[in-house]
């Protein structure tokens, strides 16, 4: 299982990790996909919403199950990864091939930078998923 330092982690198993100023990028888990299995479906129908920290903002399917996507920190989705929209690139699974890379789910803008420092960092993440 891998972990990357540097990277912000919720609960929820999404991680955060900032691109610049208030620009982020947020995916699962690697903990997250290998518990899902293979992902077959992504959905994010909220790019240009504002979203509440802790409101759903999207959906991942996997064979067995689907599982709810939870925004981290509050703030406005500028974009779903164009290479898991079924319209596009429609490749779910690159979240179980890279799921801190390609397979990143949203970029969005924080619209409260202080909502960071409630997520956890690395040690404290690999602490929650008993690694």
């Amino acid at each position: 299982m891998e972990f990357i330092e540097g990277l912000k982690y919720s609960k929820e198993h999404e991680w955060l990790r900032i691109e610049e100023g208030n620009i982020a990028y947020i995916g699962i888990t690697d903990f997250a996909q290998q518990e899902l299995g293979e992902l077959v479906y992504v959905e994010v129908d909220t790019v240009g919403e504002s979203i509440d920290k802790d409101d759903v903002f999207g959906t991942v399917e996997a064979v067995k199950t689907t599982s709810e996507l939870f925004m981290p920190v509050s703030g406005t989705i500028l974009a779903f990864n164009p290479e898991l929209d079924e319209n596009e690139g429609d490749n779910p699974g690159l979240i179980n091939e890279s799921p801190y890379g390609d397979g990143w789910i949203v970029k969005i803008e924080i619209s409260d930078l202080s909502e960071l420092e409630e997520m956890m960092d690395m040690e404290s993440y690999k602490s929650l998923v008993g690694a």
